[in-house]
């Protein structure tokens, strides 16, 4: 399949943490970008968006759009051969209902965009955002499986709306993507899976959950040591360029795992205290799991995600990512040290020293 780069782009969240070095890319390549945003009114929240298109030879028109609105995406939509679908919640902590706070925008948002995909004809594919955690729901699932690392074969059949509610929200919004994929066969899914998305962002550092974890490194939180948690961690940068390379390469197929290497939290602080020095309250050991046990609750750690995930080893196979994609990827430490100097940038962390 091949597509037509004079023809126009569909990005769905166009001014998200990924989706704007997306957004970014397309239109330094020349191309035109329509993108979705709650409010394209809100220069705060699209400003940078538009200073990126001042310079760039594509265009840009933003549209604004909900993801419960079924309606909202025909008309961003038209003429486009390729959709990047990257609106959905982000939210790990804080959340009261976790159905209609992460899974009912996840799963009716998915269901709307695919909905306007069967009714605009140009449409030859589609990109959905998606997530590792649709693969996996906690790091004992390796154990279980008895694996060495997951792969895109893998489903997360562990996560609810009351166990990894997020992670449920992320295998739910995928797989219906597929069940709708599968009852035609005019236009192509591919799926990007990436794990712990860190690295500059292209707006001030906003009230992410990468920003949330990564502020407990200096904020006093991890002073005593860090949980033993392992992430599987990614650049942004390479996150958007894989969603590029997902909707324009010919052959592509499938999902695709976007990590770079694992991470444990202390590896992480490591990388940090290896840049900046002592200046931070950088973890220097780890925690022991029966700790985490008794205090996890007052922490916002609950006692099954302790025991499913502390302790448990994590591994992910991105080969077919970096063959169906061409994709190479950046150093995960030295993205980490990005971000954090970003938050220093930014003042979200006070600089010492």
């Amino acid at each position: 399949m091949t597509f037509d780069k004079t023809k126009p782009v569909l990005v769905t969240g166009g001014n998200g943490y990924v989706a704007s070095w997306l957004v970014k890319y397309l239109l330094e390549d020349g191309i035109d970008v329509h993108a979705t945003v709650r409010d394209p009114a809100n220069k705060k929240k699209v400003g940078h968006l538009e200073a990126i298109a001042a310079d760039a030879p594509g265009t840009l028109t933003l549209y604004a759009a909900d993801l419960f609105d079924e309606n909202a995406f025909d008309e961003p939509m038209q003429g486009c051969e390729v959709v990047f679908h990257t609106a959905s919640p982000f939210v790990i902590s804080g959340i009261k209902d976790a159905q209609a706070e992460l899974v009912d925008p996840a799963l009716k948002g998915t269901e709307n965009v695919l909905q306007a995909v069967e009714r605009v004809k140009s449409v030859k594919r589609v990109v959905l955002t998606s997530s590792v955690v649709a693969i996996y729901g906690d790091a004992a699932d390796m154990a279980d499986a008895g694996i060495d690392a997951f792969t895109e074969a893998h489903w997360n059949t562990t996560s609810s709306v009351d166990h990894q509610p997020y992670n449920y929200s992320k295998v739910r919004a995928e797989r219906r993507a597929w069940q709708i994929n599968e009852k035609q066969d005019r236009w192509q899914l591919v799926t990007i899976n990436p794990g712990f998305v860190l690295g500059p962002s292209l707006t001030q550092a906003s009230a992410s959950t990468s920003l949330a974890t990564m502020k407990q490194f200096a904020d006093g939180t991890l002073k005593m040591g860090a949980p033993e948690l392992y992430f599987g961690v990614v650049d942004v940068r390479d996150v958007a360029l894989a969603h590029i390379k997902a909707g324009f390469t010919p052959d592509a197929s499938g999902r695709h795992i976007t990590n770079s290497e694992t991470l444990s939290m202390l590896e992480m602080g490591e990388a940090l205290r290896g840049e900046f020095g002592e200046r931070y309250p950088f973890p220097t050991r780890e925690l022991p799991k029966a700790l985490l046990w008794v205090a996890g609750p007052f922490q916002g750690l609950a006692r099954k995600f302790v025991a499913r995930n502390v302790g448990y080893p994590l591994a992910f196979d991105n080969s077919y990512t970096k063959r169906d994609l061409d994709m190479e990827f950046r150093p995960a430490r030295a993205t980490v040290v990005e971000h954090f100097q970003q938050m220093l940038d930014d003042g979200v962390v006070r600089r010492r020293g």
